[in-house]
C-alpha cells in the first residue's frame, strides 16, 4: 500500500494439493502455507509494484502472469509431499488471473460483467400445471426479472501475451451485454424465442457469441450467475 495517494490491493489465493497427515489431520498447516507466501512471495510482488511506480509506469497484466509465474515456481518446492494446485490473484472483485497445476504453462485471465434482464421460463410442449411443477415461480405468466452476472475466462500462454483487455471488454461488451441487458429475453432475443433462457442456456448463448473472437487467446470458460447462490459454468 501507498502512504499517500492510491494503493494497490492484491489477493492471493493458494490451492495445494497432498496426502492427509496422519499426525495433525491437515495436508498442511495453514500457518506454514501463509508463512511460505508471506516470505517468498509477498516481497516479489511488493518490490514490483513499487519498482513501477517509481518509474511512474502501470503494472500490466503480462507483467502480473510473470509474477505469478514465479510465485508458483518459488512455492512448489516448499514441502515435500505437498505441491502446488492453483494460484489465483484477484486483481479486484471483477478480475483474476490464475494459473492451473493441469495445464502450467497456461494463465488464466478472468473478468465479471453484469447485466439485467427479464425471462419465463416455460415450455410449451408441456401443460400449464407441468410447468409450473417444473419451474414454479419462474413460470410467472408476466415472467421476472434478474440482475446477473457473466464471467468469462481466456487462456493465453507465455505469461498472458496476446491478452488485450481493452479489446477483450469491448468484444464481450458488443458480442454478449448489449444484446442482453435490459431485455425480455423470451422476447427481444431472437435466440430465446425457441430455446427456453435458463442459465445454462445463457451460458451457451454467451460461448457461441464469443468463440473465436479474441485473436489468440483462447476462450475458457464462460459462467452466467442468476442470483448470488445459483450459476452455471459452459466449457465448450
Amino acid at each position: 500500500p501507498s502512504g499517500t495517494g492510491l494503493a494497490v490491493f492484491l489477493e492471493l489465493a493458494v490451492e495445494v494439493v497432498g496426502p492427509i497427515e496422519a499426525e495433525t489431520g491437515f495436508v498442511r498447516n495453514v500457518v506454514d502455507i501463509d508463512a511460505a507466501v508471506r516470505q517468498r512471495v509477498v516481497p516479489i510482488f511488493a518490490a514490483a509494484v513499487r519498482e513501477h511506480w517509481r518509474r511512474g509506469r502501470p503494472i500490466g497484466f503480462s507483467i502480473l502472469a510473470g509474477l505469478l509465474g514465479r510465485a508458483w515456481r518459488l512455492l512448489d518446492d516448499c514441502w515435500a509431499t505437498v505441491r502446488v494446485a492453483q494460484l489465483r490473484l484477484q486483481l479486484n472483485p471483477y478480475r483474476s488471473l490464475a494459473i492451473d497445476r493441469e495445464v502450467a504453462e497456461m494463465v488464466y485471465f478472468s473478468e465479471k460483467f453484469e447485466f439485467a434482464a427479464m425471462h419465463k421460463l416455460w415450455n410449451d410442449t408441456l401443460s400449464e400445471q407441468r410447468n409450473i411443477e417444473v419451474f414454479g415461480k419462474c413460470a410467472n405468466p408476466s415472467g421476472h426479472g434478474h440482475n446477473y452476472t457473466v464471467e468469462v475466462t481466456v487462456k493465453a500462454p507465455n505469461a498472458g501475451k496476446g491478452l488485450d483487455v481493452g479489446r477483450f471488454e469491448r468484444i464481450v461488451a458488443e458480442r454478449v451485454i448489449a444484446v442482453l441487458d435490459h431485455k425480455n429475453l423470451n422476447v427481444d432475443v431472437a435466440h430465446f424465442a425457441c430455446v427456453i433462457p435458463s442459465i445454462e442456456h445463457l451460458s451457451v448463448f454467451a460461448w457461441d457469441r464469443l468463440k473465436g473472437r479474441f485473436g489468440k487467446v483462447e476462450l475458457h470458460c464462460v459462467t452466467v450467475w442468476e442470483t448470488e447462490r445459483t450459476c452455471c459454468s459452459y466449457y465448450g
